[in-house]
């Protein structure tokens, strides 16, 4: 498999820097075996069944970026450098692993300054990046990274305009809340109250998992071969009462419908003997076509990049050529990709 397999043309218009309103409102494109359908999310009730159950990423996004800068006495008297830092995940020791630009204009032991209630040292470098030790942790340091972080939006949000106030609200899940992602389970960011109301409504249920989405979920594909791809890590959980729920909804019959390609990667990564098991730690499944699936029988998801690890999972499920036409039915008929994007329901 080439990496060349994954690619599409996708014209520059259709990548949406804003979500839907209300959320619900986004457009759906049901793929059903051989057959497509344009709906819209809010009518999901006309595809689920009694029976089924979705599963639900409930990872809380941090307001990653951080905007700071690093003071410096010398000859010249003191002189500032701003700087600007992407945290990309918490190590066991407290400290956290981050973006820092430009980070040769901070050395080892200095600090910087975000806010009057939040600084960090730079403690160490590995591999490019930097580890900080921040001077507040717990509720302090969540509280204080609230009020100083802005939304880390995806780089092709980010490159078209700057996070504001609303990504704050936008870019979250309205069931989040363990926090730890740096990126959004963006499929999940179609959901609102009344919609998951009617869901339970008409017999739909609803397991949550938490699996916190990295940095790392943006790097682009760099081998032609794409077997030889090496995925990320990123530290997910299945508790013991989400993995006996979906057990038995399999066991009795119904979908496993998990919303978004991170639950589908936790419950998979949960399931490597067959069936799904409690599980907890790091996960780099890496799933493209000829992949076993265990637990998922269908997929939410968003419209995902060309020539990305996401384009091979889709495509794992659904065919190569298959998805090929679902992508060229979406662009024709101006669907909205990525993130902030429209939906798609996957149903082999």
């Amino acid at each position: 498999m080439k990496l060349s397999d994954f690619d599409f043309d996708l014209p520059e218009a259709l990548i949406a820097t804003r979500p839907a309103n209300p959320r619900s409102s986004a457009r759906l494109l049901v793929a059903e075996g051989a057959r497509m359908t344009d709906s819209v999310v809010s009518d999901l009730t006309d595809w689920l069944h009694p029976g089924d159950r979705l599963v639900l990423n409930d990872t809380r996004v941090i307001p990653a970026r951080l905007s700071g800068y690093r003071s410096r006495t010398g000859a010249e008297g003191t002189t500032r450098a701003r700087i600007e830092v992407t945290l990309l995940e918490p190590r066991a020791s407290g400290q956290w692993s981050a973006l820092v630009k430009p980070l040769k204009k901070v050395r080892d032991g200095e600090e910087i300054v975000f806010s009057d209630r939040l600084s960090a040292q730079l403690v160490a470098r590995e591999d490019g990046q930097a580890l900080l030790q921040f001077d507040l942790e717990g509720e302090d340091f969540d509280a204080a990274l609230a009020e100083a972080g802005a939304m880390p939006l995806p780089p092709y949000i980010a490159a078209k305009r700057a996070a504001d106030e609303q990504d704050k609200t936008d870019y979250q899940t309205v069931w989040a809340e363990n926090s730890g992602a740096v990126a959004a389970p963006t499929a999940s960011l179609h959901f609102d109250q009344p919609l998951l109301d009617r869901l339970s409504e008409i017999g739909v249920q609803f397991s949550y998992v938490t699996l916190h989405v990295g940095a790392g979920t943006f790097l682009p594909v760099k081998v032609d071969d794409v077997t030889q791809h090496k995925m990320h890590s990123e530290w997910g959980q299945v508790t013991p009462e989400a993995a006996a729920e979906i057990a038995k909804t399999k066991a009795d019959g119904g979908r496993i419908i998990p919303v978004g390609t991170t639950a589908l990667r936790l419950i998979e990564s949960a399931a490597r003997i067959g069936t799904i098991a409690p599980w907890q730690g790091g996960t780099d499944i890496f799933i493209y076509p000829g992949f076993q699936f265990n637990v998922a029988d269908a997929l939410m998801t968003n419209f995902h990049l060309p020539k990305s690890t996401l384009m091979m999972l889709v495509s794992a499920l659904m065919g190569q050529d298959r998805i090929a036409e679902i992508y060229a039915h979406a662009i024709s008929n101006r669907y909205r990709f990525f993130s902030y994007g429209d939906a798609s329901l996957l149903l082999p």
